[in-house]
């Protein structure tokens, strides 16, 4: 046989030989692969679950924000979520109002608008879920497109404007999740007003009617961008009238040995110090049980405003509003001189974040963006690194780390005072 025949015949075997060895390669890189992930999972397989879930976020992330918005409704309210059977650390145990908390984690107000996936949630370890804003009657909020990814930024802007299926449907929907409820985890409902309504007082007092008994907090929203005249309710006149009102509201429903039902403000971080400190005095002289520090922002800081959706007009929310809004919290606190529960928000996206929340004033901390840039995932590892963060600081539980901060610079300040006099 020529040299030419004898190469010819030993070709197909030459591919064949290459080609088994190619999927030995990929069998024992692929079990490789299993075997480091099973190394790395094997005492913690429901995290696997988790971050199993979570790594399907970019295949989300392929549909608009607001179509995968409804998608991740969908899939909580159908339990598509993993479910937390871990306990909580016992340092992360907190009261506030009476109520005890597992966590101090919570999902703000915004991502489940009509209270269709409270369970759910729940479910995947949040502390406490707060749903809406819902107002009295339903409403399609602004025009679409209404919400932005700014992902470079882990940020987003929206302009829903209380987009909201009313009270009527959303009371249907929190009997059902009551019925439900099994676990440890709090129910909160953030009330809005209808953008045509001239009557804020009795559009709160409807939400707070209706809906109070099915929840453990109420939240008045009055800082959302998105409808008009809104954030003027903040000003210390229609602050004191709305709050009276709605306290008196409140003080009809009484929830048995509990006491009265906690109503708190949601306010926006957008003020000015005179601003805050109106919003503190009329917290403190009408007995407002917490503020919510806080909304979104209007404001485009630095490279966002080069982004190809900076200047769409909504609330900013994400890492962006981080650090604004824990500067309000932190004057808030101590504004308030610390008597007023405070609820952090704005930004988190970690168990460090979280913590600087609470060492700001925070008593409880909520985040939305973060869940739907880093999926379930995110509770989970939020409070194994809020847990660490108090260990490495010498903290036994969150209540001993609420307002640390002040606490710090109030030891400074009093050595600094006592060198004045030596």
């Amino acid at each position: 046989m020529s040299g030419l025949a004898t190469l010819v015949s030993l070709c197909p075997k030459s591919s064949s030989l290459r080609i088994r060895r190619r999927r030995r390669r990929i069998a024992y890189t692929s079990a490789g692969a299993i075997a480091g992930t099973f190394a790395v999972y094997r005492n913690d397989l429901k995290q696997l679950e988790f971050d199993a879930v979570s790594s399907l976020g970019p295949l989300l992330r392929l549909l608009d924000a607001e179509k995968a918005h409804g998608v991740g409704i969908w899939a909580a309210s159908k339990g598509l979520f993993p479910r937390e059977t871990r306990e909580d650390p016992l340092s992360l145990s907190v009261s506030v109002w009476g109520k005890t908390f597992s966590n101090p984690i919570g999902l703000a107000a915004g991502f489940d608008k009509d209270g269709e996936a409270v369970t759910g949630l729940l479910d995947m370890g949040f502390g406490f879920v707060e749903i809406g804003s819902v107002t009295p009657l339903p409403q399609p909020g602004n025009p679409k497109p209404r919400c932005f990814r700014l992902k470079e930024f882990g940020a987003v802007i929206n302009r829903y404007g209380f987009n909201s299926s009313g009270v009527e449907k959303v009371k249907e929907n929190l009997v059902r999740a009551r019925s439900r409820m099994t676990g440890s985890g709090l129910l909160g409902v953030n009330l809005g007003k209808n953008k045509l309504s001239d009557d804020a007082v009795g559009d709160y007092s409807v939400g707070v009617r209706e809906l109070g008994p099915l929840a453990d907090y109420i939240v008045i929203n009055i800082s959302s961008p998105n409808t008009p005249g809104l954030r003027a309710l903040q000003s210390r006149r229609e602050l004191e009238t709305l709050v009276a009102a709605v306290l008196k509201e409140r003080n009809a429903i009484m929830k048995g040995k509990d006491g009265a039902l906690p109503l708190l403000v949601k306010i926006a971080p957008d003020l000015v110090e005179e601003d805050l400190e109106d919003i503190a005095k009329v917290a403190l002289k009408l007995g407002v049980d917490g503020l919510i520090v806080s909304n979104t922002t209007i404001e485009r800081p630095g490279p966002i405003q080069h982004h190809v959706h900076g200047q769409e007009t909504g609330g900013l929310s994400g890492k962006p509003l981080f650090t604004m809004s824990t500067a309000v919290l932190y004057e808030m606190y101590k504004l308030t001189r610390g008597k007023i529960p405070l609820v952090g928000v704005g930004g988190v996206s970690s168990g460090r974040d979280a913590y600087l929340k609470i060492r700001a004033g925070a008593s409880l901390v909520e985040l939305y963006t973060a869940l739907s840039y880093q999926g379930p995932s995110v509770v989970p590892h939020i409070k194994k690194e809020l847990a660490e963060c108090l260990r490495a600081d010498g903290f036994g539980s969150i209540q001993e780390a609420i307002g640390a901060d002040h606490a710090t610079v109030s030891i400074e300040e009093k050595k600094k005072k006592k060198n004045l006099f030596w």
